[in-house]
């Protein structure tokens, strides 16, 4: 067969022809490589066991789903105890939320981060939006949201329900999304040549090479954006609209009031429940996904050690789950062998540039944003020139200054404390099982739990606010580097890291021209998200109080805070803007330009 004329035929000839061993990548199938023979009465043992996770993870969306429609009755929803035997309870309720939030964040990057990478002019707009976005408080979003989703479902509490999974979704999605951009953006040239040579339509080459190949750091990044939620768990499960407070079961309202009422037992419970619920949902869905995912990786040597799930291997020697899972095959397949009609573009045509000249639509498409950006300019200028003066401006600018420096020099520490652990992590899968569950606890622990021990510290000692409240965006930040870089390190190629040991590269010459060049794409996408949540966390890190304490350090994020408390909108939004610019500057004017260069110098091609 002449592979230059011929279609293709079998999804494995790609990767043949690359030189690529692992066969799998491409192919969405759960029971690749499980070929053994089991005895009957081990297979009727694992039969049980999958059958049983399947209908225990079915009945738990469909009670999730009958508690979202329930009749709306605010008087009993703000019935929140301490009384821990309704920890459970609390914890189902917020794990419902958090799933589905997860899921919409799931489905959002797929179209956001697919449109912004195949569009040009789309991306243009899309990936600076996605950084204003990424920097607006989660809970600016609520003030804005709960009114809608409340109008929309006036009778049931799916509406109040809606405003609290979109406040978690907007603590998640961004992430995720920065992570699926970075791994489309940064498939082999070689794969590119490989899809055009064999024929696949721009939909098959999006799923059999695209979106596997960008798949294990999105893994990741899920697990780091739903550990994230939980840090605005608190504020998402107690709303107020107007001169209501509506709060909705859950582990964040179980929280909220014990913070209020001081009760460290209480705390103690709902932090020992986040932990069973970690661990559980870890074991349930992330370490098998995990597990699952090692086969995306492009590689032309075999991994000798790979990650290991029990969940895993139930659903893979179950003779049930393989039929079942054999019709979702055969109707995946169907979906995978669409082919939309269309001109297929060649690989080569933005070397030679092919493409006939599209200067004219450019230049329309420049004044449209431009013209748009100017209108939104005008329309913010009237709005603050209200009761907000310049002098009031430039200070708000320089409390921007003040976070910005907070801001950098957290990233740095991050970066220095976090991309040697997660390196050595992510290049040993066996430790990388064990560290996986205590890394997303740490990551989902409120900070708010630890602002009553950084306030009595700093009160008692009369440290400095503006320096020792600094660590506290810590818990906003280093997450996102130490996830990005496990899955970078997952994801280095195996023949790569033999190739270094064979020419004998170690030491400083080892991190300095294999490994961080290796991991520095996924470093980069780190780094964006954790500037946003670093920007983030500063509103509720540079104003905490516990009791009658209050103190506050010089900075835009305090400045937000203390407005919101206030009430005063115009400046809220002032506040925001100031902060989205510098997010946006500081974005465009270094880590886009590193992202750049690491896609053009940094690439497994």
């Amino acid at each position: 067969m002449n592979p230059y004329t011929s279609p293709l035929n079998n999804r494995k000839d790609i990767l043949t022809m690359l030189g690529v061993k692992n066969t799998s990548f491409g192919s969405f199938s759960l029971f690749s490589g499980n070929s053994h023979p089991l005895r009957h009465r081990k297979r009727l043992l694992w039969d049980m066991l999958a059958f049983s996770l399947l209908i225990l993870m079915l009945m738990f969306v469909l009670w999730g789903t009958d508690e979202l429609v329930k009749p709306l009755n605010i008087g009993k929803m703000q019935d929140i105890s301490l009384d821990s035997r309704n920890l459970p309870f609390y914890a189902l309720r917020t794990t419902v939320r958090m799933m589905v939030a997860v899921g919409f964040s799931l489905l959002f990057s797929l179209l956001y981060a697919t449109i912004a990478v195949k569009s040009r002019r789309a991306g243009q707009v899309m990936i600076p939006l996605l950084d204003v976005l990424q920097s607006v408080p989660v809970l600016g979003y609520i003030s804005f949201t709960v009114t809608a989703f409340i109008a929309l479902f006036p009778h049931s509490n799916l509406g109040v329900e809606l405003a609290a999974i979109f406040a978690i979704f907007t603590s998640q999605a961004w992430n995720m999304t920065f992570s699926l951009y970075q791994g489309f953006s940064n498939v082999p040239a070689d794969m590119n040549e490989a899809a055009f040579v064999f024929h696949l339509s721009r939909w098959q080459k999006f799923w059999r090479m695209e979106l596997p190949f960008a798949t294990p750091g999105l893994i990741w990044n899920t697990m780091m954006s739903m550990s994230g939620g939980w840090f605005f768990v608190v504020a998402s499960e107690a709303i107020t609209v107007g001169n209501e407070k509506i709060t909705l079961p859950g582990i964040g309202s179980y929280i909220s009031l014990a913070i209020e009422q001081q009760n460290i037992h209480a705390i103690f419970y709902a932090i020992l429940a986040m932990t069973v619920v970690i661990l559980l949902y870890d074991q349930l869905m992330f370490r098998p996904l995990v597990a699952w995912s090692d086969k995306f990786r492009y590689e032309m040597t075999a991994n000798q050690l790979t990650p290991d799930s029990w969940v895993l291997r139930a659903f893979q020697k179950s003779r049930l789950m393989a039929r079942i899972w054999a019709l979702v095959e055969k109707f995946i397949e169907m979906i995978l062998r669409f082919r939309i009609p269309g001109r297929r573009r060649s690989p080569f045509e933005a070397i030679y540039n092919l493409r006939p000249p599209e200067r004219y639509i450019d230049y329309a498409w420049y004044s449209l944003l431009s013209a748009g950006g100017l209108f939104g300019i005008i329309y913010t200028f009237k709005f603050l020139a209200v009761d907000i003066t310049l002098a009031e401006i430039l200070q708000v600018f320089e409390m921007a200054f003040a976070t910005l420096a907070r801001v950098v020099a957290m990233i740095l520490i991050s970066s220095l404390i976090w991309v040697p652990v997660g390196i050595y992590v992510g290049l040993h899968p066996r430790l990388a099982e064990k560290i996986q569950p205590v890394a997303q606890f740490l990551a989902a622990f409120p900070a708010n739990l630890i602002f009553p021990v950084a306030v009595m510290l700093i009160a008692t000692h009369h440290l400095n606010p503006n320096i020792w409240l600094s660590p506290l965006i810590l818990f906003g930040a280093q997450w996102y580097i130490l996830f990005n870089v496990i899955a970078g390190a997952a994801a280095f190629p195996n023949d790569l890291k033999e190739a270094a040991r064979n020419f004998r590269v170690k030491g400083f010459d080892w991190w300095l021209k294999v490994m961080l060049p290796g991991i520095f794409p996924h470093l980069l996408t780190g780094a964006i998200t954790a500037s946003g949540g670093a920007w983030n966390a500063s509103i509720v890190a540079e104003m905490v109080s516990w009791g009658s304490t209050k103190l506050q350090a010089f900075g835009i994020g305090a400045y937000i805070a203390r407005e919101t408390e206030a009430g005063d909108f115009h400046r809220i939004v002032l506040g925001i803007i100031i902060m989205s610019l510098f997010v946006v500057m500081l974005n465009r004017l270094l880590w886009r330009r590193l992202y750049d260069m690491a896609v053009k110098k940094f690439r497994f091609d």
